[in-house]
């Protein structure tokens, strides 16, 4: 007997694909500004221009707002393969990341059945506390391993931006792509607890 599986499910992980692969697509693209080659007088937090700003991880905070949701549409070999894939694109030593982000999702969906009664901002502070970790984890291996880094300065940056963006994404994934928590003992198409 065939096991049915609900179409719509089904879609999620091939729209996280794509949807990551554009977010890696754009981080590729050569988009340096040649005026900031120059001095900026108004030079703002840590004394960086807004041009200097290094871009929000997009894709991390969609991966995190989708396994705090929906920890089953996003399966871990999906999470793992891909950050691989985009350590080797981005030129990061292959699989810290990546291991550091699998960590962080499946802590999270160990956690799935206490974060549905978790409100918005029980889980932002969650995520910051995560997104800490994982920054502090990420420097202190490469710094054990002696790699070069970026400037604390510009990761602390990136770490801002990225807990600045995560609400964004999180309104994203509910309004756009209907991903919600469920709610307890909800049930999907085929009578199966979610």
């Amino acid at each position: 007997m065939t096991e049915q599986f609900p179409t719509g499910k089904a879609l999620y992980v091939p729209l996280f694909l794509a949807l990551a692969a554009m977010v890696t697509f754009l981080r590729l693209l050569p988009m340096q500004d040649y005026s900031t080659l120059m001095p900026d007088p108004g030079a703002g937090i840590l004394g960086l221009s807004w041009r200097d700003w290094p871009a929000p991880d997009f894709l991390l905070c969609l991966t995190l707002a989708w396994v705090v949701r929906r920890p089953d549409l996003l399966p871990a070999p999906v999470i793992a393969g891909y950050f691989l894939f985009e350590d080797m694109l981005l030129l990061r030593p292959p699989g810290l990341w990546a291991l550091i982000v699998l960590l962080a999702t499946e802590f999270l969906r160990a956690r799935s059945q206490m974060l549905r009664g978790f409100g918005f901002w029980l889980e932002y502070a969650l995520f910051i506390g995560l997104m800490l970790v994982m920054f502090l984890a990420n420097r202190a291996l490469l710094a054990i391993v002696i790699m070069p880094q970026a400037p604390l300065d510009l990761s602390f940056a990136q770490f801002l931006g990225t807990i600045l963006v995560y609400p964004a994404v999180v309104a994203l994934s509910h309004f756009v792509f209907k991903l919600r928590k469920p709610a307890t003992g909800e049930v999907d198409v085929l009578g199966q607890k979610l």
